[in-house]
C-alpha cells in the first residue's frame, strides 16, 4: 500500500462530519487543536504506511488551494 486514496471512501461522511463538528463544542481553540492533533496521530497509526502518510501530507498543503 502506497497510494494515496483521493476518492471518496467514507460511509456516511455527512455523518462522521457532524460527529468531528460535535466533538469539538464546547472546546478553546488550544483544546480543539489538540483533539485534531490526537485524531490525525491516531488516524495515521491506522494508515501505518509511512509513504501513504508523507503523501497525505503533501497533498493536504495543496488540496484546496
Amino acid at each position: 500500500m502506497s497510494d494515496l486514496n483521493l476518492d471518496p471512501n467514507i460511509a456516511d461522511p455527512d455523518g462522521f462530519y457532524a460527529k468531528l463538528i460535535e466533538a469539538h463544542e464546547g472546546l478553546s481553540d488550544d483544546e480543539s487543536a489538540a483533539l485534531n492533533a490526537r485524531l490525525i496521530l491516531l488516524l495515521a497509526n491506522q494508515v501505518g504506511d509511512r509513504a501513504v502518510l508523507d503523501a497525505a501530507l503533501e497533498a493536504a498543503k495543496t488540496v484546496g488551494h
